[in-house]
């Protein structure tokens, strides 16, 4: 007897359909085998099936087993073949009648008791099963409500085989789950540190609220103490919200490698800080299986590098790319895997190794020789990729010991919110001013004549880059669209200048 389930794995972000083939022989000597290109937690799938149909109630078949994963020529990995592997012998067996799994997909991992445990990847094989035109999906319980965000499929939570059995059988029918409407529960960035409660800094705080606008990089340096870190950490608090695609977008990612079970889907846009000990390949994605890296997962929303100049010159010159193209291709012998990372980098360095060069009162005590090393672990590229620099100065005590409140993140959020719709309508899509290609620039940025004299001095004065041209235009249109106007003024040129690194 013959029976075939619809299952599926991913590669890289995408789901790919696998068809589960499960023979039960007349002839030969009992035996299980499993064929297919499985690795080895897919080999010990045997022993948890087997077990698993034993500790339900049914009898497992006494006879040859073969079950092929087809198509056989891609590498399948993971538990989540033990449910479609389980029924695919229930049905073959007789115990399950065939055309209850018609038109129907399963995914999930079985305990040796019958339970059905979660998995990752459930939203990109959701969408591969309405993009399949299969109607129904069965998934672990823990996982219906990420699947059921995907519009024209019907999702049935599973908590353990025995109870799909009779489901399939026509006698216990499980509810499905509710379809999920994303519009619903779209939610703003969230910190537990408001802008308000930060003394000074006011230029700071200026640069940040044009980089959430404008999504643009940004490096802030200073002495320690003077408020980098805490005012990187409440920069989620100024982010517009997620749009409907954005959000599918960022949870296929987080899906893929496991960090949505139980939660359903990243509502709000992501915030990664690693560590400055964080590997090449922990930030940027890869390994013998590649999977996404902190860009990736910081896809849409903030990768913050918090002692930047203390990272491996080698692990930040691999960010040039990404920071350029916004995804990461990773080549391996197998083949080539593409991640998106649109992400808003946030740096923050000290300006030498004992940190208080340019302090008005303490004195640095750093030669020259050191000084020079430690700004050499900063690449021209890498910097040059960066839109806006900002120096972080000490709070003056006046500032620090004062009760009064600065402005409010949800102030300055209306602000950045109002400046994104004009990008949407500009562009007609979620994209924003640092996306721009250089064709862009030149035909949606319109500039007075004072601002365009103004950038043909600053070319031959500060010799600019062409990188740095364009991006001194895209910081101005985010300034103009900031202060609604219709065109870039000579005030917005300006002040996009004084953003540019220091030492150039």
């Amino acid at each position: 007897m013959l029976a075939r389930i619809f299952s599926g794995t991913t590669i890289g972000l995408d789901g790919v359909l696998i068809e589960i083939e499960v023979d039960i022989a007349n002839k030969g000597f009992p035996s299980f085998n499993l064929v297919g290109l499985p690795n080895k937690a897919i080999e010990e799938s045997k022993d948890r099936v087997r077990t698993a149909i034993s500790n339900v109630g049914f009898e497992m078949p006494d006879s040859r087993l073969t079950v092929n994963l087809a198509p056989a020529d891609i590498p399948k990995e993971g538990s989540s073949f033990d449910l479609p592997i389980a029924l695919g012998i229930l049905v073959a067996a007789g115990m399950i009648e065939r055309k209850s799994i018609d038109s129907c997909f399963f995914i999930g991992e079985l305990s040796l008791e019958g339970t059905i445990r979660g998995v990752s990847g459930i939203l990109p094989l959701a969408l591969l099963a309405r993009e399949k035109n299969i109607k129904t999906i069965f998934v672990p319980t823990s996982n219906a409500l990420e699947a059921s965000a995907v519009e024209g499929i019907i999702v049935i939570p599973i908590y353990n085989l025995e109870e799909l059995v009779l489901h399939l059988n026509g006698q216990k029918i499980i509810k499905p789950t509710e379809p999920l409407s994303l519009d619903r529960i779209k939610s703003f960035s969230t910190s537990e540190i408001n802008f308000e409660s930060i003394a000074g800094q006011e230029t700071a705080k200026r640069a940040l609220e044009i980089a959430a606008a404008g999504f643009h990089n940004i490096h802030l340096k200073g002495v320690p103490g003077a408020g980098k870190t805490l005012l990187s950490r409440a920069f989620p608090s100024l982010m517009p919200e997620l749009e409907r695609e954005e959000i599918l977008e960022v949870s296929k990612i987080y899906s893929i490698v496991g960090l949505l079970q139980g939660k359903g889907f990243v509502t709000s846009r992501p915030f990664r800080s690693p560590h400055h000990t964080t590997s090449r390949i922990g930030l940027i994605g890869g390994g013998t299986h590649p999977a996404p890296g902190e860009i990736s997962l910081a896809h849409r929303g903030v990768l913050f590098l918090d002692e930047f100049a203390e990272f491996p010159r080698s692990t930040l010159e691999s960010l040039r790319q990404p920071l350029e193209d916004g995804q990461i291709c990773i080549s391996r012998a197998a083949g080539s895997i593409t991640f998106p990372c649109r992400f808003l980098l946030i740096a923050a360095s000290n300006p030498c190794p004992c940190g208080y060069l340019g302090h008005p009162v303490r004195k640095c005590s750093c030669s020259f020789h050191t000084i020079s090393l430690y700004r050499k672990r900063l690449s021209g590229p890498i910097l040059d990729r960066i839109d806006i620099h900002v120096d972080v100065p000490p709070v003056k005590e006046e500032k620090l010991t004062s009760f009064e409140k600065a402005e409010s993140s949800e102030v300055i959020r209306d602000r950045v919110c109002k400046a994104r719709k004009k990008q949407i309508k500009r562009f007609g899509k979620a994209s924003t001013n640092a996306e721009m290609n250089s064709h862009q620039v030149r035909t949606i940025c319109k500039m007075s004549a004072s601002a365009e004299g103004l950038l043909k001095t600053a070319i031959t004065r500060l010799s600019l880059s062409a990188r740095s041209y364009f991006k001194i235009i895209k910081i101005a249109q985010t300034i103009s669209d900031l202060e609604e106007t219709e065109k870039i003024e000579g005030k917005h040129i300006a002040e996009a200048l004084q953003y540019r690194p220091k030492e150039e």
